[in-house]
């Protein structure tokens, strides 16, 4: 089955391709097509997951597997911050508040029985997490979609990889739990959440993660944060060296107040990021002394192995160096050996080596043993005899050879 065709690309989009390809180097289209459709075509994130992926972080699109969350919620020096809803005013409004609690009693109380039962049935979808990062995308989505793209930066990612994060980089992590369904939710993202002054201070103090609890990725992260009610924020930094949740703020709370609120929790907690901070510099300084100190020895050891090295070439080329002396000395003996020998053999020959030698090299050229140069003394005839030359084949001849003369042989 043939593959559908992709889709033409706006200039829009066409843009953003060829400027995330000069961002991060990518050699090929379709890998950087396919990385900008995983975010939506949203150029920042995009080149924010490769950084993260060059920097031995995992994609946002390949997360670890899910592990239980891992962090401290027991600490009873969190901070807590509710706000509760404005009580009634005038008689006009108790009278309205007293019209409404019937219906308002009764609509929750069966809203419960009916979430209650409906467990029973089948299991709460929400506790399956399947594809966390798809869950923040879409969230994002839906926020940008209702309440316009002027928010704070959503970390893309997964909850776990947003704590990794803030502990990496020893910052602030702020988590919103969004409640689609609570009567303060619109108010809080329009005039709180997406307030300038509170989008500076977020986007420059700390990292930020935010997810519906209607979404699987969300439900779990609210069942280890366990709100009262919404809008929920929690705020998690790496306190005696565990992740810790310091401050938490629950209900509608205005711009102002939230700043101020947050303002609070950092300066109260900065004191642990900083020593933090100085513990783990310190913490590299000496990994980096106890790094030194083994390239030192290491280099210490090489160069001890080289200087062992070299004496053991020198060994064997002293040794190499005897053998050849001693080799030449075998060699020059039996020359010498040789030699007194062959002056020993010319010696034995009454008239000379001189005309043997003649008479020899005749024998050869004619095939056959001649009469020496000296005489009828010295007879013989080439046949079977090896090619010596007569006064040497006296002491090579067989049984019955005289003293200087060649063997005899009766010729046919």
């Amino acid at each position: 089955m043939a593959a559908p065709e992709e889709r033409e690309l706006t200039a829009e989009q066409t843009e953003k391709l060829l400027q995330f390809q000069d961002l991060t180097g990518i050699e090929s289209m379709d890998q950087c097509r396919h990385t900008l459709e995983q975010h939506n075509w949203n150029i920042e994130a995009a080149v924010q997951d490769r950084l993260n992926e060059q920097e031995g972080v995992p994609s946002v699109f390949n997360p670890p597997p899910l592990r239980p969350l891992q962090v401290n919620t027991a600490d009873h020096r969190i901070y807590s911050y509710v706000v509760s809803r404005p009580q009634p005013r005038g008689l006009l409004g108790w009278g309205y508040y007293f019209i409404m609690l019937p219906f308002r009693f009764t609509y929750y109380t069966l809203l419960d029985i009916f979430r209650f039962a409906l467990r029973f049935i089948r299991p709460d979808p929400r506790s399956r997490v399947t594809d966390p990062v798809g869950d923040i995308i879409s969230f994002i989505h839906m926020f940008e979609e209702k309440y316009g793209r002027i928010h704070p930066v959503f970390y893309q990612g997964t909850y776990s990889q947003a704590l990794n994060d803030a502990k990496r980089e020893l910052r602030f992590l702020l988590v919103y739990l969004h409640g689609d369904d609570h009567q303060d939710t619109d108010e809080f993202c329009r005039n709180t959440l997406c307030a300038p002054e509170v989008i500076t201070l977020i986007n420059t103090r700390m990292l930020f993660w935010a997810c519906s609890t209607n979404k699987p990725e969300g439900y779990r992260v609210s069942q280890a944060l366990r709100e009262n009610t919404y809008p929920f924020l929690a705020v998690i930094m790496l306190k005696d060296r565990r992740m810790t949740v310091v401050g938490r703020l629950e209900g509608l709370i205005q711009a102002d107040d939230l700043i101020n609120q947050l303002m609070f929790i950092m300066d109260a907690n900065q004191t642990y990021l900083v020593s933090e901070r100085l513990e783990r510099e310190e913490r590299n300084q000496t990994q980096v002394l106890r790094q030194q100190q083994d390239e030192a020895y290491l280099a210490s050891l090489r160069a001890d192995q080289e200087k062992e090295r070299k004496k053991k070439e020198e060994r064997e080329r002293k040794k190499k160096k005897e053998e050849e002396v001693q080799q030449q000395k075998l060699a020059e003996e039996r020359r010498r050996q040789v030699r007194a020998e062959g002056l020993q053999q010319r010696l034995q020959c009454p008239v000379g080596c001189l005309a043997c030698s003649l008479a020899w090299g005749l024998s050869i050229l004619r095939g056959s043993w001649s009469s020496c140069a000296a005489g009828d003394r010295h007879k013989g005839h080439f046949s079977a005899q090896p090619l010596l030359p007569p006064c040497l084949a006296d002491s090579a001849g067989g049984e019955g050879a005289e003293v200087g003369m060649p063997p005899s042989r009766t010729t046919s």
